[in-house]
């Protein structure tokens, strides 16, 4: 322990000091050292009962003993490392002391508060949280926004320590007095720079005054932005940067290729690539919620079973969406940047980037939802001629410079019919075989040639001309001042009607 807390180098109000990489050995013939064991620790064993895997990530090694000793800490790794039990099982751990069995709320305060700034990563932190603590009695809720409120409350009322939320569903359930988080003790900023960036710091400095002024802060992220310092600087009390590899850095078991394309390519080149590494699932992220409905549909037309995933849709669709996704009812899930953070899909094979996003980080959260806890993956950027700014940002943030393919892309065969063509098989019976071939298009016909067509008009001389003024021929016995006119068209009818004294006609 003693030697994970001298890697980390604490922090003043004034500079972010970084950590020593958790890469960096004693020296260039020193043995790789074995992974840290979860049993190490000072841990409660109904915790080591739930936790399902033996060894912890270097983000884990390095965080859970610092936030065993109470510091403030931030922790900056790799999307996919296991930053949720990072500072999920250290604060289960301190609240153990608080465990019981009690049925009445007020034994079960929130002791605990962890914010996110999705649904989908609410969703999944807690479930993380409640897999943790399945083994004791600490309770755990998440309240999101698109949900009835009358739910959450039942559940808030009945006592939790571990709260996880999105910022302004919880500022509802405060204005509505469903929960007192005057007993909190810890606050965990879960991928805070999203936050920042979707305008959360408002909604989180009203929340942070209604907590105690003494308590400890944790920020978790993948990226770490200049705001996110300040914040550091605002809210945490000496703080640790905790980091396992270079900031903003890209997982080096991700495949990155960028292609070059255009709008009507991309989603030709997405099929290609599927098709040639015979990719099962992928995520395909797009800028737009109204760009992500047209691109599913448009892969739904080609035969791939395909969900959308974006705000606009109800949080009921999101999550049945997600978990279809999940168990492999979809081949392709198409969506915004709501999935971009800590959506943890096991062994997810591929992410595309249908569009560039705006901001460079997300670019480094899209293409951390493959290659997640060391498997290998794949991340594809299609890349048109107006992206150059972005790519620029992108090349900035990940320190590297990024080479443009041009991507091969195949003409598709047209489709084949099958054409059946008659054998004689001896005396007059006839059988057919099936004769498949591609589809030709048919040869054109030579159009019959008519003299009479060919010559040029002549006009009758016996014809009268048509727009020449002509004694009009009565079509109607006793036709007077309606000579003329077609038998087929009813003359006016006189009507007799007295108003004041004079006689007026209708027809």
């Amino acid at each position: 322990m003693q030697q994970q807390a001298d890697n980390a180098q604490p922090m003043n109000s004034n500079t972010l000091v970084p950590a020593a990489s958790a890469e960096v050995a004693s020296g260039p013939s020193a043995p790789e050292a074995p992974p840290a064991r979860f049993d190490t620790l000072p841990l409660d064993a109904k915790l080591l009962a739930a936790i399902e895997y033996p060894t912890m990530s270097p983000i884990q090694a390095k965080a859970i003993p610092l936030v065993l000793e109470g510091r403030d800490v931030m922790g900056a790794a790799q999307t996919g490392t296991g930053k949720t039990a990072a500072f999920s099982i250290p604060l289960l751990q301190k609240m153990m002391k608080h465990e019981n069995a009690s049925m009445s709320p007020a034994r079960h305060p929130v002791r605990a508060l962890v914010l996110a700034p999705t649904r989908e990563l609410a969703v999944q932190v807690a479930a993380n949280i409640k897999k943790y603590a399945s083994k004791s009695n600490l309770r755990s809720a998440v309240v999101f926004g698109g949900m009835n409120m009358k739910e959450q409350t039942i559940e808030l009322k009945a006592g939790v320590e571990v709260l996880v939320a999105t910022p302004g569903r919880l500022l509802d359930h405060i204005e509505a007095k469903n929960c007192n988080l005057s007993q909190v003790e810890y606050v965990v900023l879960d991928e805070a720079d999203r936050m920042l960036d979707i305008g959360f710091l408002p909604d989180l400095q009203r929340i942070l005054s209604y907590l105690p002024k003494q308590r400890q802060t944790l920020l978790f992220s993948a990226t770490f932005s200049t705001e996110i310092k300040k914040l550091a600087q605002s809210y945490l009390q000496d703080p640790i940067l905790v980091e396992t590899a270079r900031p903003n850095e890209t997982a080096a078991n991700v495949e990155q290729r960028f292609y070059r394309a255009d709008d009507d390519s991309k989603r030709l080149i997405i099929r290609q690539i599927l098709r040639d590494r015979a990719i099962t699932q992928s995520i395909v992220f797009v800028n737009s919620k109204l760009g992500a409905a047209r691109l599913a549909r448009s892969f739904e037309r080609d035969g791939l079973r395909t969900t959308a995933l974006h705000g606009d849709k109800s949080q009921d669709e999101r999550l049945k969406a997600l978990d279809a996704f999940k168990r492999g009812e979809v081949d392709l899930l198409v969506a915004t940047d709501v999935a971009a953070r800590g959506i943890d899909i096991a062994a997810l094979p591929a992410v595309f980037n249908f569009d560039i996003p705006f901001n460079a980080e997300d670019y480094v959260h899209r293409i951390g939802r493959t290659g997640r806890a060391g498997a290998s993956g794949l991340a594809v950027s299609l890349v048109t001629g107006s992206d150059a700014r972005l790519m620029t940002d992108i090349e900035k943030l990940i320190k590297k410079k990024i080479d443009v393919e041009t991507f091969a892309l195949e003409v598709e065969r047209r489709p084949e019919r099958a054409s059946f063509t008659r054998e004689r098989q001896g005396g007059d019976s006839e059988s057919y075989s099936r004769d498949v071939r591609p589809v030709r298009s048919a040869p054109r016909r030579s159009q019959p040639v008519d003299p009479f067509f060919d010559k040029p008009y002549e006009p009758d001389p016996s014809a009268d001309p048509v727009w020449e003024d002509k004694a009009a021929t009565p079509t109607m016995p006793g036709a007077g001042a309606g000579a003329g006119v077609s038998r087929l068209i009813k003359p006016k009818r006189k009507v007799a009607a007295l108003l004041c004294g004079l006689g007026i006609t209708r027809s």
